[in-house]
């Protein structure tokens, strides 16, 4: 950014949204837009011709040469396929730049090459991305990148944003019905609002090109503890270093430039580590500009000669990374439903609310242990970073106490005691610092939203926001049947609302998720206990997840099991490439590395006993490494043999697999290998160490 150049001139620069709309498509195709968008109207070719040619004008005097649907398949990352905008004329002599409505709204990219679980064979390729209208395209280095879902030719859903926007009209259709119970008949629509904070480690480029396991995993198969790692607390917040923050503001720039609301910057907890977190936008939104982020998180690293890791457990020992995902409902007249209001009949929709997500969480907490399982997420559940694989609510002491009163009917006291009758008497203010921040919690509510704090730094927010979504439409769909066939509303409502926090209470807790015995107590009250993907993923399709999903028509039976093919698929091919390279590095790197100065030591130790000097240490030295070399030479032909002996079952058999005997051994041969480091000479050691990974930059 130019000395000139203020923030608000930067911001949104390079985004083709509303204003840009308003200024260069006709008012009958701008018109034709917000109808579009507000009441879900299809848009005619002859609108969709005027809006490519304004998109084309605005982008080419941009700079821009090319133009890409970009879409997010089912690998979590995101999709491109760029075409330029020249059309030949005049026998091919000469071009011109052309965009049509047809190009907009349709592309044509192979569906064959994606996970697809089934969904597709291989030798049927066609697949097509259609134009989301509902999220702003922007331009970035010299194309113009339209945001689309994606499908098959059949029809198949292959992409995560199509889902996604289906559940977030599902649960805005169920939520007005409960609105207009309580008597707002102004709200047409109700969104789901997200922020979603990303945490990140930074590397020097140099050192990590030295580190295979790096380069092809993403994290650190091997590494000892280096002397200082987290423990004296100093990186959290601390002052940013002049590299780390020269890389920061590049960052922020490029986000700013294409939209995305960067907010907060600082370092993490482990050093090397970061955050960058945004201002919630709508579920969609929010989900492109994560997938976006991270993508230029990357490409701003490379300018620094910096990598930017994203894995959820880069380095053992340090914290892991994860994805704090805000979520709420709001509706499009500036009203947030997860907002205790002032009112009787605000509070007494806030707690209907807060009841069906309670219930929803309570139902469906096997499904949404399920969204956020997946090989890197493993290292990170249930450690002293991350919440526990035990889904459970934090209220906090004051909204907790008022959930209390009203399953027993007793009185509430707040600064006078009163009987809390809902709808009636006014709920007691609740300050959105209510409570101290219970970051054990996987869930917590946290004023006027809820943080679900299990996701991995690096998977895509759609999959659980998915399921967040889908979860409240089916509690506000089974609370407005109720109510709308109730003769006595007042009163049924009071009751709806008690029967279900008592029915539900069991997955309210606000105490401490990393104690053993809150463990032992989640398993009295009946809750789910999935402690890895291999445990968790079975459960995907369960019966009544398959039902919640196809009654409210965001996956189909067939899409289900196909997302959850593809998840088990990729559990299974991320622990044979981690394994496979710890073999390769073992082979090719370490056991040569100490075996070479096993002999050195060996030739060392009989030079001092031929002259007769004292070799205690040495003999000590040597006859380890030697024990070492040799058990270490023993496990990684142990993994060779397990990796050479993979099921040729079914995909769940291969998962559990890989679960139960390649990932033991890896941990087996890790310990080994870390036991060796802490004994090799420095100058012997193949690649970078911990220290020089984490402490560098």
């Amino acid at each position: 950014m130019s000395k000139t150049t203020q923030v608000p001139e930067l911001f949104g620069s390079m985004v083709f949204n509303e204003e840009v709309m308003r200024q260069r498509l006709s008012p009958a195709s701008y018109k034709a837009w917000r109808k579009c968008i507000e009441e879900g109207t299809a848009l005619d070719l002859t609108i969709a011709n005027d809006i490519a040619e304004a998109m084309k004008q605005w982008a080419t005097e941009k700079g821009v040469t090319h133009f890409t649907h970009w879409f997010q398949p089912m690998t979590g990352y995101t999709a491109e396929k760029h075409d330029s905008f020249i059309t030949p004329v005049e026998g091919g002599s000469k071009v011109v730049m052309e965009f049509s409505g047809k190009e907009l709204v349709r592309g044509e990219p192979d569906a064959s090459s994606f996970p697809s679980g089934g969904l597709r064979a291989t030798f049927e390729a066609r697949g097509y991305t259609a134009w989301d209208p509902t999220s702003f395209a922007f331009i970035k280095g010299t194309s113009l990148y339209i945001p689309t879902v994606f499908c098959s030719y059949s029809g198949e859903v292959l992409d995560k944003k199509a889902p996604l926007l289906r559940s977030m009209d599902e649960v805005s259709r169920q939520a007005i019905r409960i609105l207009r119970l309580f008597g707002d008949t102004e709200s047409r629509r109700v969104t789901p609002q997200v922020g979603a904070e990303q945490e990140y480690f930074l590397l020097d480029k140099q050192a990590f090109l030295k580190r295979e396991d790096l380069r092809l995993c993403g994290r650190t198969l091997f590494g000892a503890k280096p002397p200082k790692g987290q423990e004296l607390d100093d990186h959290y917040f601390g002052a940013i270093r002049p590299r780390v923050a020269a890389y920061m503001r590049d960052l922020d720039e490029e986000l700013w430039k294409v939209g995305v609301l960067s907010k907060t910057k600082h370092n993490e907890v482990a050093p090397s580590q970061h955050e960058m977190a945004p201002i919630y936008s709508d579920a969609n939104t929010a989900c492109d500009h994560n997938q976006l982020a991270m993508d230029l998180m990357k490409e701003v690293a490379d300018r620094h000669d910096l990598v930017c890791l994203l894995h959820e457990k880069p380095f053992a020992g340090v914290n892991g990374s994860g994805k704090h995902d805000n979520w709420s409902l709001a509706t499009d007249t500036g009203k947030n439903l997860f907002k205790p209001g002032k009112t009787p009949s605000q509070n007494a929709q806030f707690l209907l609310f807060l009841a069906a997500f309670i219930k929803g969480v309570d139902e469906y907490q096997k499904l949404l242990r399920c969204t956020v399982a997946f090989a890197g997420n493993d290292h990170r559940l249930g450690a002293q970073e991350a919440p526990p694989a035990v889904i459970s609510i934090f209220l906090g002491d004051e909204l907790g106490a008022v959930v209390d009163a009203i399953i027993s009917g007793r009185e509430y006291t707040d600064a006078g005691k009163k009987t809390l009758e809902i709808g009636v008497d006014v709920l007691p203010s609740i300050p959105m610092d209510n409570t101290d921040r219970n970051r054990t919690s996987p869930l917590a509510f946290t004023g006027n939203k809820f943080e679900f704090r299990m996701l991995g730094s690096t998977q895509s927010i759609a999959g659980p926001n998915i399921a967040l979504n889908t979860m409240m439409a089916e509690e506000l769909s089974q609370f407005a049947d109720r109510l709308e066939a109730s003769s006595d509303f007042q009163g049924d409502l009071q009751k709806l609302i008690r029967e279900t926090l008592t029915e539900h209470r069991r997955i309210i807790f606000n105490g401490n998720g990393y104690e053993a015995a809150w463990i032992e107590e989640a398993e009295r009250r009946g809750l789910a206990n999935l402690k890895t993907t291999a445990e968790a993923l079975p459960h995907y399709t369960d019966p009544e997840h398959v039902a919640l999903f196809t009654k409210h028509g965001v996956f189909t039976a067939q899409e289900m099991a196909a997302r959850q093919e593809i998840h088990m698929e990729n559990y299974c091919t991320v622990l044979s490439i981690e394994a496979t390279t710890m073999v390769d590095m073992l082979r090719h790197e370490i056991l040569p590395a100490v075996s070479n100065y096993g002999a050195v030591l060996c030739n060392r130790l009989h030079t001092l006993k031929e002259a007769g000097l004292p070799c205690r240490y040495e003999q000590s030295i040597a006859m380890r490494v030697t024990e070492k070399t040799d058990a270490l030479a023993d496990i990684t032909e142990e993994l060779e043999t397990a990796l050479a002996q993979v099921p040729s079952g079914s995909t769940e058999e291969q998962m559990h697999y890989y679960h139960n005997v390649i990932f033991a051994l890896m941990g087996k041969a890790r310990v080994l290998a870390d036991e060796m480091e802490q004994i090799t000479d420095r100058d012997y050691w193949p690649f970078p160490t911990y220290s020089t990974l984490l402490f560098s930059v």
